[in-house]
């Protein structure tokens, strides 16, 4: 590998439980100790920190919270991405020291600062949770005041996705990174707050964890931002006869194709940000290819200008 850079690693919701599986907490630690040992090497060679998604998780609190009789409303958001963060961020820290991390490793609560009058709170666009047929999605919509939207063929629920601000813990977050730990923060985005007197205040949405990934991996100056989900590239055309992956590209080359805005789009804008600001190197590619990735030999790579 190459000599040792500080790398954000963003793990995807759906490579955590891939779409179609129950959200049975052994399948997800499964999955989450299939892909630590790779995690675990490469937090030998680079500086880590490790962020990661929570759509199907946060799903299913909400509804389990929206069922539950003995309270008078729902679990709100913000709280629900807190709970997901300590979740996934406990099986992640025990599978990774458990698959060789020769060093100290820390999941921390993220708090993600955002503007309240952002108008990503009139327009709904964030999936969680699972998916549904239009009718299923629909009926569940009128039962419980969701709004929902179809996610390729089938339909999800939508909340609130305001465009981060800042994250209240990045000074602890640099503090950390330079004792030597491992840093998993921000999953699921953050739990969204804004400013309130000398302090902060949920509110009800969820941020996406893409350009929080971006931000962080900015503020923190870090050599490359790696964005791992389902999926093995970026692909251009996809789902036409046309398709291919994309390999290395440029800024400007990737703005030319048109990519689905709940899907493949907020981890293509949050790359093209990261290169752009930064002059660095970003990825995207599967969860199970990171060793691959982190070395340009699988995913597709973006970087602020072509090498031509």
């Amino acid at each position: 590998m190459n000599s040792p850079r500080r790398v954000l690693i963003a793990l995807g919701g759906n490579a955590l439980l891939p779409r179609g599986q129950a959200p049975e907490a052994q399948i997800q630690v499964d999955h989450v100790a299939s892909v630590a040992p790779a995690l675990a090497v490469a937090a030998r060679h680079h500086q880590l920190i490790i962020t990661h998604g929570n759509g199907p998780q946060i799903g299913m609190l909400s509804l389990e919270s929206g069922d539950d009789r003995s309270i008078s409303r729902p679990y709100p958001l913000d709280a629900l991405v807190a709970e997901t963060q300590g979740l996934i961020g406990y099986w992640l820290q025990q599978s990774i020291a458990a698959a060789g991390l020769p060093g100290a490793i820390v999941s921390i609560v993220t708090q993600t600062l955002v503007d309240p009058n952002d108008p990503g709170f009139g327009n709904p666009t964030k999936f969680i949770g699972a998916t549904y047929s239009e009718s299923d999605a629909k009926r569940l919509a009128a039962e419980r005041g969701w709004a929902v939207k179809p996610d390729g063929a089938k339909w999800r629920r939508v909340v609130a996705s305001p465009l981060p601000v800042g994250i209240v813990e990045t000074p602890i977050v640099r503090e950390l990174l330079e004792l030597g730990v491992t840093v998993i923060c921000a999953g699921g985005g953050g739990a969204p707050v804004v400013a309130e007197g000398t302090g902060h205040r949920g509110v009800e949405a969820v941020v996406d964890k893409d350009h929080v990934a971006a931000m962080l991996a900015l503020d923190l100056h870090a050599d490359m931002l790696v964005m791992l989900t389902d999926v093995d590239a970026v692909y251009a055309d996809y789902g036409t006869p046309n398709q291919r992956a994309l390999g290395r590209v440029s800024v400007e080359q990737l703005s030319a194709d048109d990519f689905p805005a709940g899907s493949m789009g907020p981890k293509i804008q949050a790359a093209a940000h990261f290169a752009r600001k930064s002059g660095k190197e970003a990825a995207i590619g599967a969860l199970d290819d990171l060793a691959e990735v982190l070395t340009g030999r699988a995913g597709t790579h973006i970087v602020a200008e072509s090498d031509n």
